[in-house]
């Protein structure tokens, strides 16, 4: 009994173990990555069709293969089971937080708060959570299978983006910076800095993935064939070469079979010595020795099958039962990418059970309303218009005294406001010495109050929805992750039920056309055509906007995409990813924030700062409409710190096409009329394949202050007429961002200039620690060897002012490929490095003065500046900020910066 209980113990601690171990190994599924490249590079790009497609990471040996035969199948599934189960929890776990911050927010910001730093540090320690929160549900969203999930997480994971998004921008409207001081929130909550960088969701790419890499794979071909790129030159093999090639393969496959002939001399020889042997044997013996091979087989076979018993028990393995409905699976995309599914649909089953019974019910309520709009205002309604939502509009759950209690309160309200204008009237004919004057009412302060939010009812929603059908929910009993009928049907019914009110419409609008003329004598519509006769008007006065005119009507996308791409107005994109962008926390920025400084941002702060305003609502349509809408963002600094690279890496990340405008590439559109054309080439298949990044390099030549020189340049500066408009076209379901990148914005009318670019980025020269790491990463990257002799320490003070640009030629410079040849006998050493540095000239102190001026120009840094000034002009301002011993910020350059 004793021996049995043991038993029992051991096998329960041992499967919870293995569960345990399949579970962490599956969940770690998603951390390889793969190129699934189309096309060769050129130009020193790298085709977007190679862009990063998650992948299951490499197993030990005792793990399951991840290209097994059909025998491992079970396992595989078993493990793809383990990894769900994964997902759910982290879900559930991270709908409890979430469901804790709704209620936090609920509690605390919907109440006036009067102190401003109580108010910021509230607004980060929610940014940082909700961050938090992010970062789980895309790890739970990635590898979920189950649409109906995934659809439920991707609401959630929207929500949480937008929320992000609407907190952001109160900070900057209360600091009037866009970077801010998170330590003390950080280490409240006991955060580190890397846990304020932006997650970017992984769905942006891969539920486009195929979209993407067919649509990188046409441009790489239309740029081939028009002759912009060259075709990879393949190097082909010499003579010699192929004869070694063909000499060592002869040689290899002699050997191999002179090996063979060895063996099978061998084998022959130990045959013929058994059977001389066996002569020897009696009846006995050898009745012995086949009684041993048939033992030794039937116990093979019993101790495989109690194994496969055991792997049963323990949930290591499949049943038979289970491996047959297995098999009869369409599509398993296994381990990391989700599942296609047929896409089930109810709208007939719905349409045929429950549509006579919905369009019974329609008639019976407005037919319901018709009477007892009747019976309190003594005619019959009109039937409303189809833009106003028809029956929607008429079929209302009040009671017919709330009606009449509406209809009064509005009587009362438009007697009021002809009294007030009377009054008004009364006062104007009086004489001015006859007025008495009026006494101000004081002003009430009622303090810092939370915008109103367009998520908060989608994560409220979503959490509803999460306690109704899958809390509860058995995930263990849903191995094949199938759909849930009952949910697609909740989904249709709401569209058949829009279809029959379409219907139900027709028929009633007859019906009370006849009612009318039979009981209140009324022969039409008169009022609905009334009604038409405004719109119509008023659709007439509209003024349409020369870019929104469809000016190619008979032109298709795909002409137009090749147009663009073969005037080199539409580019290919590098496969670079915003984390790519290296760049380390500044802590004595972070000090010089507090005593009083103008806020600078960090390489970090830049990183969040370009996936908060382009990366995220380009990927998202739901955040992109309901969030703070940003059309325009521009990207400033001296030349080498990654402008480029970051713009790219706004295309990688959202998957988006890259437009690009150059006075070079404008040429073949002179005038007014063709930069018009232009843009609305670019507007119209920019928005046909959103999302789209519409690039404008050296941007400030467009509002340069001094004389334009040739004629490209005249024709540049047009855009600066038309940007605006174009801007204006854009709208909130248009995924569509306008990025600009300057060196020199101070030679550009301040203006003009910020009325375009709605939200600014000063990019500012890198820090020790981030030029340490370049200078690491870089040598390494090219091939290089650290030794003793390579003081990355003293490279690191040396390059103080250099840009991340200089870095990477120095780097490129030295190691040639006769250098890395000769660094076997001949190792890296500093004074190589430097020496090529000292023929680059750095950023210096007036160029970055100029650049600080300039955005204190800016309407956010003259914000920052009036409050700046206002904190020291009142009582004890030093306290609020500003330490005694610093000098004020100086924000004008003192001498013109380098070119």
């Amino acid at each position: 009994m004793k021996q049995s209980c043991l038993y029992i113990w051991a096998t329960k601690v041992i499967a919870v173990f293995t569960r345990n171990r399949i579970s962490n190994a599956a969940a770690a599924g998603g951390s390889g990555r793969v190129r699934a490249g189309v096309g060769p590079a050129n130009s020193g790009s790298v085709p977007r069709g190679s862009r990063d497609v998650p992948v299951p990471a490499q197993r030990d040996s005792g793990s399951v293969p991840l290209d097994p035969g059909p025998a491992s199948v079970p396992g595989r599934l078993s493990a793809l089971s383990m990894s769900q189960n994964t997902c759910c929890q982290i879900w559930a776990d991270t709908q409890k937080e979430l469901d804790a911050m709704l209620q936090r927010e609920r509690e605390e910001f919907q109440e006036p708060q009067e102190d401003p730093e109580e108010v910021m540090k509230m607004l980060a320690t929610a940014y940082v959570q909700y961050l938090a929160i992010l970062r789980k549900l895309d790890e739970a969203h990635a590898p979920l299978i189950h649409q109906q999930k995934r659809a439920a997480v991707r609401q959630a994971l929207d929500g949480v983006m937008g929320r992000i998004l609407e907190i952001k921008g109160e900070m900057v409207a209360l600091e009037k910076c866009e970077c801010h001081s998170m330590a003390a929130v950080l280490k409240e909550l006991q955060r580190v800095p890397e846990d304020i960088e932006i997650p970017i969701p992984k769905y942006f790419i891969q539920e486009n993935l195929g979209i993407l890499q067919y649509r990188e794979k046409y441009l790489h071909e239309i740029l081939l064939n028009a002759g912009l790129i060259e075709q990879e030159v393949v190097t082909a093999m010499t003579l010699e070469e192929a004869i070694r090639v063909i000499q060592v393969a002869e040689r290899a496959r002699q050997g191999r079979a002179r090996a063979a002939f060895m063996r099978r001399i061998f084998l022959e020889e130990k045959r013929q010595s058994r059977t001389q042997e066996q002569q020897t044997k009696s009846p006995d013996e050898a009745a012995t020795c086949i009684q041993k091979v048939w033992r030794g087989h039937r116990q093979r076979k019993e101790t495989e099958r109690l194994r496969e018993e055991e792997m049963i028990f323990l949930g290591m393995s499949l049943p038979p039962e289970l491996e047959v409905m297995i098999s009869l699976q369409k599509t398993n995309v296994l381990e990391g990418e989700f599942q296609e599914r047929a896409n089930y649909s109810f709208t007939h089953e719905l349409r045929a059970a429950e549509g006579p019974h919905i369009k019974e019910t329609f008639q019976e309520e407005i037919t319901q309303c018709f009477l007892e709009c009747r019976h309190v205002t003594g005619r019959f309604p009109d039937y409303p218009l189809e833009k106003a939502g028809g029956s929607k509009a008429i079929i209302v759950e009040k009671h017919p005294e709330e009606i009449v209690e509406e209809l009064a309160a509005k009587k009362a309200q438009a007697e009021a406001q002809k009294n007030e204008k009377d009054k008004k009237k009364k006062e104007a004919k009086e004489p001015a010495s006859e007025k008495k004057p009026e006494v101000e009412k004081p002003v009430v302060d009622e303090g810092w109050k939370m915008a109103p939010s367009n998520f908060l009812l989608m994560l409220e929603e979503g959490s509803s929805q999460y306690q109704v059908f899958w809390e509860n929910r058995d995930n263990k009993a849903d191995f094949l992750q199938d759909h849930d009928p009952e949910l697609i049907r909740a989904g249709e019914r709401g569209e058949v039920e829009e279809e029959i009110r379409v219907q139900v419409d027709e028929v009633m609008q007859e019906k009370l056309l006849r009612v009318k003329e039979a009981v209140d004598g009324e022969t039409g519509p008169g009022q609905v055509k009334a009604v038409k006769e405004k719109v119509s008007k008023a659709a007439v006065k509209k003024k349409v906007s020369e870019l929104e005119k469809d000016l190619t009507p008979g032109r298709s996308i795909d002409s137009l995409y090749q147009q663009l791409a073969e005037e080199r107005l539409l580019i290919q994109v590098k496969n670079v990813n915003l984390s790519d962008y290296m760049g380390y926390y500044d802590c004595l920025g972070t000090l010089l924030r507090e005593t009083g400084a103008q806020p600078m941002p960090s390489i970090p702060e830049v990183r969040q700062l370009v996936a908060l305003y382009g990366i995220l609502p380009l990927g998202s349509q739901t955040v992109h409409e309901n969030a703070p809408l940003v059309k325009s963002l521009l990207l400033a600094g001296p030349a080498g710190v990654g402008k480029k690279m970051l713009v790219h890496a706004i295309c990688t990340e959202a998957g988006a096409n890259l437009f690009s405008l150059t006075p070079s590439n404008t040429v073949n559109y002179s005038g007014k009329e063709g930069l018009i054309m232009l843009l609305h080439m670019i507007l119209k298949v920019g928005k046909e394949l959103q999302p789209s990044v519409v690039w404008i390099g050296d941007t400030e030549r467009i509002y340069s202050k001094g004389a334009t020189k040739g004629e490209d340049e005249v024709n540049f500066k047009r855009l600066a007429r038309l940007l605006p408009q174009f801007l204006r076209t854009l709208k909130p379901k248009d995924r569509v961002l306008l990025v600009g990148t300057t060196r020199r914005p101070f030679d550009a009318n301040v203006g003009p200039f910020c009325k375009v670019y709605q939200k600014i980025i000063l990019i500012s020269k890198p820090d020790y620690l981030t030029r340490f790491a370049l200078w690491k990463h870089y040598i390494l990257q090219g091939g290089g060897t650290l030794t003793k002799l390579l003081n990355l320490n003293c490279l690191a003070h040396m390059s103080d002012g250099y840009t991340q640009g200089h870095i990477v030629e120095v780097v490129h410079t030295v190691l040639t490929e006769l250098r890395l040849l000769q660094m076997a006998r001949k190792p890296l050493r500093t004074v190589e490095f430097v020496t090529s540095l000292a023929r680059h000239d750095p950023v210096y102190n007036e160029e970055e003065a100029a650049f600080q001026a300039w955005y204190g120009k800016t309407p956010l840094g003259k914000a920052w500046l009036a409050e700046h000034h206002a904190r020291l002009a009142a009582p004890g301002g030093n306290k609020q900020g500003t330490h005694p011993s610093l000098p004020e910020p100086r924000l004008t350059a003192p001498v013109a910066a380098r070119d």
